[in-house]
Order: structure tokens, then sequence, then C-alpha cells
């Protein structure tokens, strides 16, 4: 447990270096459109559509310790080669190239994440999953939110391409240490699925009404906010016009809810089952995109820092719960099938919202200025309430049981 915390270090600044809020910055840089800005967004969810082939490939290959530090070690070297794109690729072709790079990394890093969870599920006893999960992401956003100041400081005060370099040389040491810190893992010895035959184990997942259920709704929950979240930092940037400095301010304001938020809910999460919790986070997220509706009446920074605030809290407790649910409310032996066709679905529906929500800022760019700064926010955030209240509840809510027993509750019974 100490192993994964401390690999988790640099491995979420590399993700807020490289995948954060200077991501849109640095695609902008390159010359992309919001289209391509969210294509660019939606990789990560797109490539968790192979986690299925890493479900398959963890029944034969089950060094996993091995696998993922492979797989995920391809991944933080990949990405780190995108900020040569650059120096290697004329302008036009800058971002192709980047995408080009990205899909092969995140290739890597979908296959590899199903052998990392199933390994830390394994590592982590489930009495105390939630709230290690809860003290290890508030340790690791810790390190995320320092990186986001720094850097947000750093990219207002230096040339744009001379910032970047910098960031990169950073995110490179952080990839390295993280590949590192990997080989620190241990390595326990793999259940295998019950199951005979690829069609067995895929039917298995499907089988389960209250998993399916879930699966279908956070899909859909996941494809109508990747119409809007994503692009808060673009809206910033390309609307707004607001410097990097006020952009990390903002960002950072959202890590320390999130930290905040990790350790409430993953509190929480000991006492009251983990779908029930999920549910609660859903309108927070809601009312996130809702607030953009005050920038006409309020001042912007005020704003801006509350719906980081919200988003913090909502999304940072939606992705810790729904990471609980996947790899505590699973069997063991099947849980690497249902860790992958959660996020092959999940992921689907993470790659079509955000690819929808880059065509939809393209489409809106001669419309009013309204539309563009909180018109596409404010509707998304109703649709979600409306989402949450008249399907979530089915979905997620059990009333007859909102409390999990004192030692833990089995398969489809923790709500």
């Amino acid at each position: 447990m100490l192993a994964a915390t401390f690999e988790g270090i640099p491995a979420i600044i590399l993700f807020q270096l490289l995948g954060g809020p200077f991501l849109t910055g640095y695609l902008l840089y390159l010359g992309a459109s919001s289209f391509q800005i969210g294509i660019v967004l939606a990789i990560p969810s797109m490539a968790n559509m192979l986690q299925i082939v890493g479900a398959l490939l963890i029944q034969r290959f089950t060094n996993r310790k091995l696998a993922f530090a492979l797989l995920c070690g391809l991944h933080r070297i990949l990405w780190v080669l995108t900020g040569a794109v650059p120096f290697v690729f004329p302008r036009e072709f800058g971002v192709a190239a980047y995408i080009a790079v990205c899909v092969l990394g995140f290739v890597g890093q979908a296959i590899g994440s199903v052998f990392w969870t199933s390994l830390i599920a394994d590592m982590v006893p489930a009495r105390v999953r939630g709230r290690y999960f809860g003290i290890r992401n508030t340790i690791l956003w810790a390190g995320g939110c320092l990186a986001i100041l720094v850097f947000g400081q750093l990219l207002d005060r230096l040339p744009e391409p001379r910032g970047f370099h910098v960031l990169y040389a950073v995110a490179a040491v952080c990839a390295v240490l993280d590949i590192v810190f990997f080989l620190r893992y241990p390595n326990p010895p793999f259940e295998k699925s019950g199951q005979t035959g690829m069609g067995a184990m895929l039917a298995v997942p499907f089988r389960h009404k209250p998993f399916r259920k879930a699966m279908l709704f956070i899909s859909l929950w996941l494809f109508v906010q990747g119409i809007s979240v994503p692009f808060f930092n673009y809206v910033m940037l390309d609307v707004m016009h607001i410097g990097y400095r006020w952009i990390s301010v903002a960002t950072m304001t959202q890590n320390v809810a999130m930290m905040a938020g990790y350790y409430m809910w993953g509190n929480l999460n000991a006492k009251y089952a983990t779908k029930t919790l999920l549910f609660w986070t859903l309108p927070v997220i809601a009312a996130s995109c809702m607030t953009w509706g005050l920038l006409p009446m309020l001042p912007d920074i005020p704003v801006l820092l509350a719906v980081h605030l919200l988003i913090g809290i909502g999304v940072g407790g939606f992705n810790q719960l729904m990471f609980n649910y996947v790899v505590g409310d699973t069997p063991k032996g099947e849980r690497p099938m249902f860790v992958a066709v959660f996020y092959a679905m999940t992921g689907l529906a993470g790659f079509l919202g955000p690819t929808l929500g880059g065509s939809v800022y393209k489409w809106i760019a001669d419309m009013p200025h309204g539309v563009q700064l909180f018109g596409v926010s404010v509707t998304v955030g109703v649709v979600l309430l409306a989402v949450a209240l008249g399907i979530g509840t089915n979905a997620l809510l059990d009333r007859k049981m909102t409390f999990r027993r004192s030692r833990g509750t089995g398969w489809g019974k923790s709500g």
C-alpha cells in the first residue's frame, strides 16, 4: 500500500502537467481547433475500450507486476515524447502527430490498467479500501496542486515555447521516477476466472442486473458530462482569454476540493454503500455546470472558483467511488472482466461526449458570446440534473440497503 502511494506521486504530477489544464494550452500552441482538442481529451476514454483485451490477456499472462510496469511505462515514455512534436514535425502535421503518439501511449495505459487494478484490489484489504484510497488520493492530489501552482506561474512568465520545454523536462523526470516505483510493487499470485472460453467470461458482467444497470447509467452520465466539463479550460483560455496564472489558481481550487472530497467520501464509504454515495456526487457535478450561468451577474474569478470547487468535490468523489465500486463490489476471480467491460462501456461514452462537445463548440463559434461562455455548460448541467433525478435514482439507489454491514457485504448486496 505504501508502494502504491509513493508511485502515485510522480504519476499524478505527470498527469497534471501533460493532461491537466496545460494540455489545452499546449494544443492551442500546436494550432489545434476545438474539435481536435475534443479528440485529444477523448483519447484516454477511447483507449479504455481495449481493457477487454487486457482482461483476456491477464488469464494467460499472470505476472501482473511485470505486465503493468511494461505497458504503463510505455505510456509514460510515449506521452513525454509528445513534447518533441514541434521539433520533429511541420506545424501543419503537429496536432495529428500528437494524436497518433497519444493513441499509442494510451493503448498501453488502458491494457496495463487492467493488470494494475486487479493487483491493487488484491493488495488493499476490503475493510480499509474506501478509507485507504481516500487518504492515498488526498496525498497524490497535494502533489498535483503544487505542480499546477508552480507551472501556472511559470507558463505566464516564460515565453510560450520555453515554458513548455521546462514543463516537459520535469514530466520526463516524473516518468522515470514512476517507472522506478512500479518495481516496488509486490506481485501476489493471481486467481484466474472460473469461466472457460472468452464468450463465457464476457457474458458474466452482462448477466448481473445491478451491475449492468449501474454501468449503463454511468456511461450515459459520462457521455453528457463530456460535452461540457472537459472544455472548462478551453472556455477560459480561448473564449475568456484568462491567463495561465488564474487558470492554475482555478485548477488548484479544484484539486484542493478533490483532496478534501477524497477524504470525505472515503470516510463516508466506510459507513454508506458505494452506489448510494455515487448518486449523491451527481447533483454536485450538475451544479458545477449550472454555476457558469452566474457569469453575467457576478465577477468572473469568484464564479470560476466556485465552478472548480464544485467540480472538484463532485468529480473527485465520482471517480473514487466508481473505482471502489468496480474493484470492491465484484467477485475476485471475475474482477478483471468486470473491470474491463465497465471501463470499455464507460470509455466509449467518455470518448463520444468530448468528441461531440468539440463539435458543439466549433458550431457555436459564430454565435453570441454568452452562448460560447456559459450556454453549453448551463444546458448540460440542467440535463445532468434531470438524468440524475430521473434515471440515477433507479440505477444507483437501493432504498432497502444504504448502510454497509460491519464486515462488508457480498457481491451484489453492497448497494
